[in-house]
């Protein structure tokens, strides 16, 4: 498994314990080192855009002090909704490695794939920077996740 992927992994059940949102974590990496984390905040900050990709791109833009993380990968436990792929491309991240696909979002109750549909966007003019690692442990913490009674989806 990727160490990479392992740590976002590990920052969604960091949110998951906190009830802070849905298993979504995610790690931005520039040469080697991890320059931002961040997980699902969408419920603890009362804030629908706090996905995992934005509290971690937030996160990296601190810690290193620029808007631009041009030559930084992202690592996310699942595929990025629009607003996320959106703002990676904003934030000039070079690729984005997920594991579980937006249908899977979809299976465990988050709405993605109808926005990209609503939207009309399709993802096939940035398929290259879309690369898909690690499913299998992802999709593990997608079938814990689904088991939690109670909970918001967002």
């Amino acid at each position: 498994m990727n160490k990479f992927m392992k740590l976002a992994i590990k920052e969604a059940e960091k949110g998951i314990k906190l009830g802070h949102g849905g298993p979504f974590g995610a790690v931005i990496v520039k040469d080697g080192k991890v320059i931002g984390v961040g997980h699902n905040q969408v419920v603890a900050n009362s804030d629908p855009t706090c996905h995992g990709e934005i509290s971690a791109i937030r996160d990296a833009c601190k810690n290193i002090s620029s808007f631009d993380l041009s030559g930084a990968d992202i690592y996310t436990t699942g595929e990025p909704c629009p607003m996320c792929l959106v703002a990676c491309l904003w934030a000039n991240i070079n690729n984005i490695y997920f594991g579980c696909t937006v249908a899977e979002n979809e299976m465990i109750g988050f709405k993605d794939e109808v926005f990209y549909k609503k939207l009309s966007i399709s993802t096939k003019k940035v398929k290259e920077r879309l690369i898909q690692i690690d499913h299998d442990e992802c999709f593990k913490l997608f079938q814990k996740y689904i088991k939690i009674k109670d909970k918001v989806l967002y």
